[in-house]
């Protein structure tokens, strides 16, 4: 049992991340903008703020052991046109800030949701979706998801990117994969479920350190 602090708890994937950890019996602590509007699990210590600022996490990571971060720069729908929610590089003065906290605490280990194509994958992704990225608003999250993994890869921390394939809503199938870029050709979709069961494994198992293996579902 541990304690995490886990960050984006109250996106599509991190409120499964949330009931997770809560599932097995971590002592679990999220940092979010309106706690009254969150319907955590049991158990789950909501901390009201926001990872722009700083001071909002060390009042979050006190006491904790570990984070994950299940945070996404945002847009009005998944229309790759839809416009950007989120600040330029949400993500990426996220990680800046908690890096510092983590310092500051002595928290070593951290594992955070990224995406294929992102960082050292860009090369291997599709052409045409390439193209797509750049001329599209999905532009603003390739960018952050590129400045995460440039920090990190630079920090000395234990970390993990998991780098997910295109996510999906449906049910959790138990049907997992993962594997370094350019071992193995991933499946095309993964579910939020079973990515948020994998962020939690290799957290508990200590597996995939300093690497960002893609994930995926193997069927389904």
């Amino acid at each position: 049992m541990s304690h995490l602090l886990i960050l984006g708890g109250t996106g599509r994937t991190g409120i499964h991340v949330l009931k997770e950890a809560a599932e097995r019996g971590h002592h679990v602590r999220a940092l979010v903008r309106n706690p009254d509007s969150v319907q955590a699990p049991a158990g789950v210590e909501l901390i009201q703020g926001t990872p722009s600022n700083i001071d909002d996490i060390r009042k979050a990571a006190g006491g904790t052991e570990a984070v994950i971060s299940a945070l996404n720069n945002s847009r009005a729908s998944d229309n790759p046109w839809a416009k950007p929610l989120s600040p330029p590089l949400f993500m990426t003065d996220a990680t800046r800030n908690t890096l510092t906290v983590m310092q500051e605490e002595g928290i070593h280990r951290i594992v955070v949701t990224s995406t294929m194509g992102a960082g050292d994958d860009w090369a291997r992704i599709n052409p045409v979706f390439r193209a797509l990225i750049k001329v599209s608003n999905l532009k603003a999250g390739f960018d952050d998801h590129h400045g995460v993994d440039r920090l990190l890869r630079a920090s000395d921390v234990d970390w993990t990117l998991a780098r997910a394939v295109a996510l999906s809503d449906k049910p959790m199938s138990g049907a997992l994969r993962a594997a370094e870029a350019g071992t193995e050709k991933p499946g095309a979709r993964i579910n939020r479920g079973d990515l948020a069961r994998f962020l939690l494994d290799t957290l508990e198992k200590d597996t995939w350190i300093r690497k960002a293996p893609l994930v995926w579902n193997a069927q389904g």
